[in-house]
């Protein structure tokens, strides 16, 4: 009975001239998805609550926008589910002056999430298609302190470094030495590591007084990192 009503809720939601009220959503996204789940910091419950998660996924996928869980947002890339965006944003500690480096770009809604809250965010994807579009998205919805990068995230972008915090949206074998590099003395990383065909583990990368601290956080489930062929 329930799959039934889920099948009519979506047919209906279907239909030319339905209307959702996705800031209702929104809101109840995070009273539910969030806030009960033990995130706590004022600047990403925030902007979570601000950022209109439906404009960054294909329309096709809109009446589910506010759900718990990823969506596929095209070229085997998901836009992860609300919970994990906001984690993963708490987790880094961005404050206003911050410099963020998110590698994964994908639909662009956690650059956005992000770039609520820093001065500046870089964000790195690998299919030129996917960066085009969330330029185009993020650009209509008016984040210009996001510059999105075509190219391989593994190498990170060291002609803006150091960076405050630096972002992985996609699960890496480890982790890339560049970003390690890359981050600025006090920053923070927050990367899944572990193989695609396998959980993950989600891992907070610290750098104090130049040493590097690892921390085992969660089993999380990421798509691949992806690399340019060409550079590995």
């Amino acid at each position: 009975m329930k799959s039934l009503i889920s099948i009519l809720l979506v047919l209906l939601m279907s239909k030319p001239g339905y209307s959702q009220n996705y800031e209702e959503l929104r809101q109840r996204m995070v009273r539910e998805q969030i806030e009960k789940r033990g995130i706590y910091d004022r600047a990403t419950l925030k902007s979570m609550r601000k950022v209109a998660r439906h404009q960054f996924v294909p329309p096709k996928y809109r009446p589910h926008a506010y759900d718990d869980y990823p969506l596929l947002i095209g070229y085997n890339q998901t836009i992860s589910q609300p919970y994990m965006v906001a984690y993963m944003t708490q987790l880094l500690q961005p404050k206003e002056g911050h410099r963020i480096l998110e590698v994964g770009t994908g639909s662009g809604y956690q650059a956005a999430v992000l770039a609520e809250i820093v001065d500046k965010v870089y964000t790195i994807e690998i299919v030129k298609a996917l960066s085009e579009k969330a330029k185009s998205v993020l650009n209509k919805l008016g984040y210009h302190n996001v510059e999105v990068i075509i190219g391989d995230g593994y190498q990170g972008l060291a002609s803006k470094a150091p960076f405050d915090g630096i972002i992985v949206t996609a699960a890496a074998e480890q982790i890339p030495p560049p970003l390690l590099n890359q981050l600025k003395e006090g920053g923070r990383m927050v990367i899944p590591i572990g193989s695609p065909s396998t959980v993950q583990t989600l891992m907070l990368v610290t750098k104090r007084n130049g040493k590097i601290t690892t921390r085992e956080l969660s089993p999380v489930r990421f798509v691949p990192f992806t690399r340019d062929k060409d550079q590995e």
